[in-house]
């Protein structure tokens, strides 16, 4: 097979048997060369970083961010083809198909998958223009109808009760639970800073590093800071660091207006 027409393709979910799967699937064709695979989403926007795959069979549904959040942490030139895998999204279904995008809704036969596959080999051939924009597009509508809490609940001596979002600065990873800092109160919350990350508003919070996620409007200043960093300064004096890592994934925030 000429290198130039192999279709290279990389498979992201987080459940090994459906990773299988789909892998069984591919290397059945001649013309597919799977380039890697990942079982969630920091490992998969590493490995399209690493392999630049054309075509990425990606889990919509995974712990902590979920697919989307993958396509929003790529940039736009890298981001390859996708065909969504998805188990029981419907709304997310009706938006692939308003949007013309090819998904795979487990459990899914052969047929449908060779079906979806050979599309993709036709729209690799084409301009990723059209692509770029759809997908730009699909995302946005995603992201008005995605619904988020406005409370947490956290229990506390043998009782529960609920914290508003909003009175919510910036949160702490601390081993199995996440510290939550309300002002001059803090509350425990037993979980993982990535499981929460995806389920709270990213226009109002955003992840600074492995052990931090930070409410925007509680931010009083950005300092430039070593190697890409920034020094984050709240508005209760409390100073946190940016890393590159995580300045990468939402660089929209600090484009000049």
């Amino acid at each position: 097979m000429d290198p130039a027409n192999t279709l290279k393709v990389l498979v992201v979910d987080d459940e090994a048997p459906a990773r299988r799967k789909i892998l069984r699937l591919l290397r059945q064709e001649p013309d597919v060369r799977v380039v890697g695979e990942a079982g969630g989403a920091e490992s998969a926007i590493a490995a399209i970083g690493k392999h630049r795959p054309d075509l990425v069979f990606l889990d919509v549904q995974m712990p902590g961010m979920d697919g989307f959040g993958v396509v929003q942490a790529i940039p736009k030139k890298e981001m390859p083809r996708v065909v969504f895998v998805t188990a029981h999204d419907q709304y997310a279904l009706r938006a692939f198909e308003v949007h013309a995008f090819d998904y795979l809704l487990k459990p899914f036969g052969e047929e449908r998958f060779r079906t979806v596959l050979q599309r993709a080999r036709e729209q690799n051939r084409e301009s990723s223009d059209g692509f770029a924009a759809r997908l730009q597009e699909l995302l946005r509508q995603l992201q008005r109808e995605r619904s988020f809490p406005d409370r947490l609940l956290v229990h506390e001596n043998a009782r529960a009760h609920f914290v508003s979002v909003r009175d919510v600065s910036w949160i702490e990873a601390d081993r199995n639970y996440l510290i939550l800092h309300c002002g001059q109160k803090t509350h425990a919350l037993r979980g993982t800073l990535e499981a929460l990350a995806g389920t709270l508003d990213p226009k109002v919070f955003v992840r600074i590093n492995r052990g931090s996620l930070v409410r925007l409007d509680a931010i009083r200043e950005l300092l430039p800071w070593f190697h890409g960093e920034y020094k984050v300064i709240l508005k209760d004096a409390t100073e946190l660091r940016w890393s590159r890592r995580y300045v990468k994934q939402r660089p929209e925030l600090l484009k000049l207006s």
